[in-house]
């Protein structure tokens, strides 16, 4: 034994100062992240926070320092640190699906949809049952209106979920969106079946907003609010309803009350947006139009307002390429040819504008054409 001493003391003696002063940080590193796990397990945050900090600036590529300081930044609310966090954490180990997982969350909970979006689908392209993926994925697309995709995201994969409510709501949801009322009724019932909730309410709201029936679909949304006053849409359709109600006053109070418990609605904001355009308070338009554009960038609606607003508030070069990119992705709507001739008559365009009133007298004469008894 004492020989094998000696033999190892030389070893540490012969050993580079370099090699023996990294032995010595992954020791200090191991020590500091055990402690700040240890912290965070017990809800000492802030503490876990600066114990890991100080452990990575040891090793500051280790991706589960990274990763479980990104947690307990999120665990604070502090959602885009924890982000930078997850983000350093996937340079280093870019397959560890459980920290994608993560990212995407944090992306979710602090309302940027459209980001969170391509971090679940690759979660989900290495690991096909992550649940949880698929509603959260559902309900981005939601948010960004892309109601076809949850279909197709979820419709399928019913025996994966079985009676799961936050299924049957997500799948019902984006049916009724698309006017699929009597598939979307299944999954009314069942939630129904269920017994009285804010989200069956909800969902029959959305299928009679479809039917234009507001008075009915005001009354169901009023129950699903007095059930759960935070249910994400429940404000911003609820004022929808009022809007189309000619209750002005009440309805803009559910569209604000909705953004501030998300500013991403899109729905609320593209109201507003509209509304205040009326009222010619054009910077409050703005900034609900533009946000509406950002959480759907291919809504004609939104887009259009916005462009309008471009043009009566004098910038009408942007205007214009607003527009221009409008019709060659609807090339039949009128209202938008309408509105790129005006702004090329104001560039002096003049050229361009006379072939958009001849597209304007084209489309009309179609449209009258297709009017019953017109021969």
């Amino acid at each position: 034994m004492g020989g094998l001493s000696i033999f190892f003391g030389i070893l540490l003696t012969a050993m580079p100062a370099r090699a023996q002063s990294q032995a010595a940080a992954g020791q200090d590193f191991e020590g500091l992240f055990a402690r700040a796990l240890e912290l965070q397990q017990a809800g000492d945050l802030l503490g876990a926070i600066d114990t890991y900090k100080s452990a990575l600036l040891i090793l500051p590529d280790r991706a589960d320092a990274l990763s479980n300081l990104g947690a307990a930044y999120v665990r604070l609310g502090n959602y885009e640190d924890g982000i930078k966090q997850y983000e350093a954490a996937l340079k280093i180990d870019p397959a560890n699906a459980t920290v994608r997982l993560n990212l995407g969350l944090a992306y979710y909970k602090s309302a940027r949809a459209r980001e969170a979006i391509p971090q679940l689908k690759r979660v989900l392209s290495s690991d096909s049952g992550a649940k949880a993926a698929y509603l959260v994925l559902a309900d981005c697309y939601l948010q960004t209106g892309q109601d076809e995709e949850v279909v197709s995201l979820l419709r399928s994969r019913e025996a994966l979920f079985g009676n799961d409510l936050a299924y049957a709501y997500l799948l019902g949801t984006a049916l009724l969106h698309t006017n699929k009322v009597d598939d979307g009724q299944k999954y009314i019932d069942r939630i129904f079946g269920a017994g009285e909730s804010a989200e069956g309410h909800l969902l029959t709201g959305i299928a009679l907003l479809a039917q234009r029936d507001y008075p009915s679909a005001k009354t169901e949304l009023e129950r699903a609010l007095k059930i759960n006053p935070r249910l994400p849409t429940a404000h911003s359709l609820y004022g929808r309803a009022l809007l189309a109600l000619g209750q002005q006053s009440d309805g803009e109070r559910a569209l604000r009350r909705e953004l501030e418990l998300n500013v991403n609605d899109f729905e609320a904001n593209l109201q507003l947006g509209n509304i205040r355009k009326g009222e010619q308070k054009f910077a409050d338009a703005s900034r609900y139009l533009e946000r509406a554009t950002t959480i759907r960038p291919n809504d004609l609606t939104a887009r259009k307002l916005l462009a309008t607003l471009r043009l009566q508030t004098g910038r009408t070069e942007e205007a214009v390429q607003m527009f221009e990119a409008i019709i060659k992705e609807a090339p039949d709507l009128v209202d938008a040819h309408v509105q790129l001739a005006t702004g090329y008559n104001r560039l002096k365009r003049t050229d361009d504008a006379k072939r958009e009133r001849a597209i304007i007298d084209r489309l009309n004469k179609e449209a009258q054409a297709k009017q019953p008894g017109t021969e």
